[in-house]
């Protein structure tokens, strides 16, 4: 009982947040593991939900989740305080969704990276493989060894969705290209785990590995440090990470929650709130690679030159990427 009514005050002070100005429409965001500053995943949410608020004036509720325990109380609490639309960030909050939306019929919901079918859910799943190779290209490009590395966060068939995109790229740009990858655990933890993160990356490079792509969430700040430490090249992911650590982030492959989050709460209060799937890919600008001031100096001409030729042979449907999900392996 405790710890629910602790929960309880947790949520409203987070929900305050939300202005007497927007009485009659009230969205709100919840955050996965890992928190809103992940400087990845959660923090994309996180800077789309904030375009919103400068945009329009109206703030949101918030909520960070740190336990599991913690999820469907706090999706209750905002369902039943009025917010709607409230997002979902992450794969793990879906079952909560499903479960809390058939509660409130009326009240919208959705969820990232994760599908629910109901009547009140819009589902958005983005195209990862599709940004990943682009990034695995672009990898082979710059290594001298042709040798890249990929650390994922937890060990899901979503980060395997990374890594196989990722693979499928290096060895799209170079035949004899070998990709070391490395998982840092089975458990939630593996996404807020830097120490974890680092010692994967310097282990690769003891392998001859020069660049390495994390998908990892906060475990990813590991893995950049350690290439800033060992002079090597790493891969941002769905956040631009590139500011991060200039002339030795590659790039980022940005995956659009910002947007996502941003078009979701732009829709319900224009009353065009659909729900359903979507699916968002290089073809609709739910991914892609950065280029910008902090890694302009490591991309040449003919390396940018050769992503666009690749990106845009992607959306010509002249190259098919395999979508992990679709047989649960790799193979292409």
């Amino acid at each position: 009982m405790k710890t629910i009514t602790s929960l309880a005050a947790a949520v409203t002070l987070g929900l305050m947040s939300a202005s007497a100005s927007a009485a009659q429409f009230k969205p709100s965001v919840i955050f996965d593991m890992g928190g809103k500053f992940d400087k990845s995943f959660n923090q994309a949410a996180y800077t789309g939900a904030e375009a919103f608020k400068t945009e329009t004036g109206i703030s949101y509720g918030e909520f960070e989740i740190t336990n599991e325990a913690q999820r469907e109380q706090a999706m209750l609490r905002m369902a039943q305080r009025g917010f709607s639309p409230i997002v979902a960030v992450g794969f793990q909050q879906a079952p909560i969704v499903e479960k809390v939306a058939k509660q409130f019929p009326k009240t919208e919901f959705v969820i990232i990276d994760a599908v629910v079918d109901l009547p009140n859910v819009r589902s958005v799943v983005f195209k990862e493989h599709e940004g990943s190779f682009l990034v695995g290209a672009l990898a082979v490009m710059k290594s001298e060894s042709d040798k890249v590395g990929f650390v994922g966060g937890m060990d899901i068939p979503l980060i395997r969705k990374f890594a196989c995109g990722y693979e499928q790229g290096a060895k799209f740009q170079a035949d004899g290209a070998d990709v070391i990858q490395n998982m840092t655990g089975s458990t939630p933890a593996a996404w807020n785990n830097p120490t974890k993160g680092a010692e994967l990356a310097k282990s690769q490079f003891d392998k001859g590995v020069d660049v390495v792509y994390a998908a990892a969430g906060g475990t990813g700040v590991g893995v950049y440090q350690a290439a800033v430490d060992g002079s090597k090249y790493a891969i941002g992911v769905d956040s631009n990470q590139n500011y991060l650590h200039p002339g030795v982030m590659l790039t980022s492959m940005v995956k659009r929650v910002d947007v996502a989050v941003q078009d979701a709460f732009n829709d319900a209060k224009n009353g065009e709130f659909t729900p359903g799937l979507q699916a968002l890919g290089l073809k609709e600008g739910g991914v892609d690679w950065a280029l910008d001031e902090f890694n302009r100096d490591l991309v040449t001409p003919e390396m940018e030159a050769r992503v666009k030729e690749i990106r845009d042979d992607i959306i010509a449907g002249k190259i098919i990427v395999h979508d992990y999900f679709s047989t649960d392996s790799c193979e292409y």
